[in-house]
Order: C-alpha cells, then structure tokens, then sequence
C-alpha cells in the first residue's frame, strides 16, 4: 500500500492505493487561507501539518488499512509557498507566504530579467519564492537556527522530526532559485537575493529515498516528493515530449513534457523541472501558470453571492445559451502566463441592461477555457489533445467549452485527483514497486470531447477575450 499526501492551497487529499495503482481510499479536509491585506495571502505552517495529519487519518480508514500495512509515503504539495522555521523548535516564525502573495510586485519589476530566465527558466514575479523568503529575512536576520522551505519540505521536516531536510527538483526550480541546466542552487542568485545557502534544503531527485516519516499512526519512508503539478504531469502519463496536461484547481496550471530541453522558454511561458526519479536523465517540462481558475469560482460563490455552490454554475452557465458579449477577465491576484501582469485586476465587460447573472456566471467559466487557449498558443507545437483534471474539470460545460476554443480533444481523467495519484505513483517507481511503463499503462479517460462549434465562431470568441485582456493589461 502506498499512502499519498497532496497538500493543497484551499484543501488536503489524500489517497491510498494499493498494488495494482487501484485507490481504495481517499479523505480531503479545508485548509483556510487568510488575506491580511490586500494583495497578500498567508497560510498557518502547523495548520498544513495538521490538515495533513487528518486527512491521511481519514483515508487509512476509508481504506480500511492499518498503518503497518502501509509501504511507502508520496507527498505532492501546492508550490511557491514559502515558510522560515526554527530548526530547533520546528516552528515557524512567520506565517508562510502563499504562492498568490502579490506582495513583492514592486521588487520584481527591479530584477534583471535575461539573467533570471537564463538562469531558471522563469520570469520575475511574486509568484515565485525567492522575493517572499527575501521579504521575510528583512525582519529576522539570517542564521544557522532558521530553515527554509517550500510545502515539501516544510512537511518533510516536520514528518521525520527535524531528521531531513531536503526538496525535489520540481519543487527547487520553482523557487527562482535554482540553476536550472545543473538543477543545483545559484551562488549568483543566492548572492542576489542576500539568502545564505545554510538555509536552503537538499535537492534531490523526485522518487527515492527522503528518510522515514511518522503520520497518522504510520511509520515508513518517503519515496516520493514532487511539486503538485509536476506529479499530475506524471499522473496523467505525460513523459514524453509534447505530452499535455491541464490541472484546474484553485488556479489551472499547463504543463506539456519536454524532455531533456533546457533551454531558455518562450515568450508568456517557464520552463520547470519535471518529476525526476533516481538515476534518471533530467526531464523538463513547459508550463502556463493561470492564477484563478476554480478562485474565480469561489469568488462567484463567496464574494459576490452569484451562486450557492460551484456545481450551481454549469447549469446556469447552460441557461445562458451564451455570455452576449459579456467577458470576464479573472486578474484577482493578477495575471499569469502569457502575460505576467501581477498588478492587473480584474475586468468585467460587455454589460447590457439585458445582461443578467447567468451571462456572467457563463463569462468566468468561459475565462478558464480562454486562459488555457492563451497558454497553448503560446506553446512552440500545439498538442495533439489536452488531458485535464481537478475539481472544476467536473464541469461538462467548461470541459466541452474547452475543447470548443482550444481545437483540439479533451480528455477528462478518470481519476478526480491525478495529483495525488502522481505522487503515489511516484512513490511507487521510488520504492522499485513500479516501472514508468505500469504508470503509463494505468492512466485511464473518463470522458472525451471533442470540438462542436465551427473554427471562425471560436476565433471570434478568442478574439473579443483578448480584446478585454487588453483592457486590463494595459489600462490603470
């Protein structure tokens, strides 16, 4: 049995799945998230090891597995998030800075830009970990007694009592940190950032050996640790190049496989690191980051009272026939790929006095699917079809308008939670229980769709969404 942990930004998952990749439990609990100020975003370190602790609790006895039987731990968590701990009390000092924190936009635009795309393969913005951790030692100077980490690390740490203190190459390349040809950190943009290299953690491959974990009454080792898209890239069975798959969760994040290419990345997209087991040559992927997509959903739910709940918003989507020009530019934290505008804000436009909240329920769904036609034009060779997971890839209408806009087949992964079901995979090929080639064969498609409307209605679509992208962009 493997136990897979995925530690996300609004919840935590967990599966365990049993020897033949079958998941015979699963549990998910909330995880909060605070917004002190606008444009910041911040998470409680213990309450993540907390949510961890339970849903794994409520998994093992979904499954009806006793912690002895469990072999092997996998974690998958959200990326960027950045926390600063004690080493010798394994508490936090701060609260950690999530990967939506807009924060440090001001310092990003005073970065030199060729230098950190060369370097890492990503353009300078707050998203990335390097400014948050930056930001947080201008309030404590740096010494031997802190740690650094992402959310893998983070857990890893606290999970094996302060015994490692390591991350994955996935999660390392996210940090701006990361040499990405040497997948090692840079003395040079250490060096920029004044962040000492004593508290940087390990960077190890993704599937091997990371010490023996303690959770919820299991004790075993950790032989997967992976960054949350990266292992819903490997969940889905896209390894090799050209291989795509979108996650849509809290933000909907592209990646398409790309091999052993290293280089520096197109214009609008990062290059990252892909999931690494031990031995293996070094593999790297594309990847369009959409900051809100299921946000974008909550917000029609909590901010502006336009639905009860999220399944409420296919079928009002449905009733609308179409959005009658109504657009809706989701910037709520920003813009990412392929336009990295971390100050734009949103934009709702297109209004009428006919215009009623079913047009603009439908208008942020169809954002979701614009936001991803963005991403895969900006892709050196559009993919052949889309492999897409996550909780709002539950929505056949978005799904179907998906496929509508992008030109190009949609395939709906049987399994809701890829990522998860990635790290345990990932766990698996670590513990020697799995080759890749049982991870491809197990990949499975729920539903398929195919494109209905005619190309020249869905360009007139694109066309009227990039009309209001500029909008935001480029006007205060």
């Amino acid at each position: 049995m493997i136990l897979a942990v995925d530690q996300g930004t609004t919840s935590t998952t967990c599966l365990v799945v049993d020897d033949d990749l079958t998941v015979i439990g699963r549990a998910s609990v909330p995880v909060s998230v605070a917004t002190p100020r606008p444009g910041w975003v911040e998470q409680d370190g213990e309450s993540l090891v907390a949510s961890v602790e339970r849903a794994a609790t409520a998994a093992l006895a979904a499954a009806q597995v006793v912690p002895h039987e469990v072999e092997a731990i996998g974690i998958a968590n959200q990326r960027e998030t950045t926390l600063l701990w004690e080493r010798a009390t394994g508490r936090p000092v701060a609260p950690a800075i999530v990967w939506q924190d807009r924060r440090t936009a001001a310092r990003c635009r005073e970065l030199p830009a060729p230098t950190i795309r060369t370097r890492t393969g990503l353009a300078p913005d707050p998203y990335f970990s390097a400014t948050k951790l930056e930001w947080l030692l201008q309030e404590r100077p740096a010494t031997d007694e802190l740690a650094f980490g992402t959310v893998d690390a983070w857990l890893l740490w606290r999970l094996t009592g302060g015994a490692v203190h390591a991350t994955d190459v996935s999660n390392a390349s996210r940090t701006m940190l990361l040499d990405l040809a040497r997948l090692e950190w840079s003395d040079e943009l250490l060096a920029l950032f004044g962040i000492p290299s004593g508290l940087l953690p390990e960077v190890r491959p993704s599937a091997g050996s990371f010490g023996t974990a303690e959770l919820a009454g299991v004790r075993a080792p950790v032989t997967a640790l992976v960054g949350d898209q990266q292992a819903s890239l490997y969940g889905h069975g896209c390894i090799t190049a050209g291989e795509t798959k979108a996650t849509y969760g809290t933000g909907a994040f592209v990646l398409s496989a790309g091999g052993g290419d290293c280089s520096e990345p197109p214009h609008g997209l990062v290059r990252t690191a892909a999931a690494l087991p031990a031995g293996a040559e070094a593999r790297y992927a594309l990847e369009g980051s959409i900051f809100a997509a299921g946000a974008a959903v909550d917000w029609l739910r909590d901010g502006m009272g336009l639905i009860v709940d999220a399944p409420e918003s296919e079928a009002l989507a449905r009733s609308a026939g179409s959005s009658e020009g109504v657009y809706f530019v989701p910037a709520l934290t920003g813009l990412g790929s392929p336009h990295w505008a971390p100050d734009a804000r949103g934009l709702l436009c297109g209004l009428t006095r006919g215009t009623r909240r079913e047009h603009v329920v439908r208008a942020t769904l169809e954002s979701i699917a614009f936001q991803t036609r963005d991403v895969l034009d900006a892709l050196p060779v559009r993919p052949r079809s889309l492999r897409v997971d996550g909780g709002v890839a539950r929505n056949g209408f978005l799904t179907q308008f998906l496929a509508d806009v992008c030109r190009a087949p949609i395939e709906v992964a049987a399994e809701r939670e890829t990522t998860a079901l990635g790290a345990a995979m990932l766990a698996g090929v670590g513990l020697g229980r799995w080759s890749e080639a049982d991870v491809r064969a197990a990949r499975r498609t729920a539903t398929l769709c195919e494109p209905r409307i005619g190309e020249e209605e869905a360009e007139s679509l694109v066309a009227g969404w990039h009309t209001a992208v500029a909008r935001t962009v480029l006007e205060p």
